[in-house]
């Protein structure tokens, strides 16, 4: 690992370092391919066996109140997300072969790339 302490300025220049959006989405998870009947606590527990689980949420349809067959679980270090990440990515979880990947910042959809915008807070999603 490069510890940026010991570097020259001109080492220092070539590398290129992680941002903290970069680094804080490590730990954040995209779960896609989920049962529609996956529940928070159900996708909570499922990757509880990897780590911490700090938070575990499947998204909803806003009309229809309806799991949209995806969702986001963030853990408590990249290194439990990697490992969660290993070894749930296309495990078959209720008949169905799970997608899981380090979630990526959601693209803005009014050409701004703040990634806000929604009143929603930060929006995540999987490439």
């Amino acid at each position: 690992m490069l510890d940026p302490f010991t570097l020259t300025q001109k080492a220092k220049d070539r590398v290129i370092w992680p941002t903290i959006e970069e680094i804080e989405m490590a730990k954040k998870l995209y779960v896609g391919n989920l049962g529609y009947d996956v529940s928070n606590s159900s996708l909570q527990q499922l990757f509880s066996a990897h780590g911490n689980v700090q938070s575990a949420q499947v998204i909803m349809d806003r009309d229809t109140g309806r799991s949209k067959g995806f969702g986001f679980v963030e853990m408590d270090s990249d290194r439990e997300a990697q490992e969660a990440m290993v070894a749930l990515d296309g495990k078959d979880h209720d008949g169905r072969a799970l997608k899981v990947n380090e979630a990526k910042p959601r693209e803005s959809r009014n050409g701004s790339s703040s990634g806000f915008g929604s009143g929603r807070g930060t929006q995540v999603r999987a490439f």
